[in-house]
């Protein structure tokens, strides 16, 4: 992300943590915590797809991140696994962020062409589908 948005997020840090507190008590998502200690050092958030796309799978991981201090330490793979388990899924990536991008594909995601514009920048649309899925559509 350009540094000036990461800079615009860290002052709104307090309205953005306020976000999540109501996107987690509205009950429309599933969203979990990863804790060491008392510090919390990633979460994940899911939920029924916002896009209609005849055949998308019908589950959407709107959110995964974890802290820098953490890569490599197995908590980004344990939150997928968590939250969406084998299930087929879809989520959007911010086109460049190759960590990520490289991340979901270790985790079977794949690009299926679609994007759209952002206010942080173009997202493009990633899909994993079980190898059940794969074989009976075949």
């Amino acid at each position: 992300m350009p540094a000036d948005l990461l800079a615009a997020r860290r002052a709104g840090r307090d309205a953005r943590i306020e976000r999540w507190r109501n996107i987690a008590s509205a009950g429309s998502s599933s969203t979990l915590l990863a804790w060491s200690g008392d510090r919390l050092v990633g979460f994940s958030s899911t939920s029924t797809g916002r896009d209609d796309d005849v055949g998308l799978p019908p589950l959407e991981l709107m959110a995964l991140y974890v802290r820098a201090t953490t890569y490599g330490t197995g908590v980004g793979p344990a939150l997928l696994d968590a939250a969406i388990g084998a299930s087929d899924a879809y989520l959007w990536v911010l086109d460049g962020n190759a960590r990520a991008i490289a991340f979901y594909e270790r985790q079977g995601f794949r690009f299926d062409g679609v994007t759209k514009p952002e206010d942080v920048g173009l997202e493009r649309r990633m899909v994993r589908r079980s190898a059940e899925t794969r074989a009976t559509s075949v």
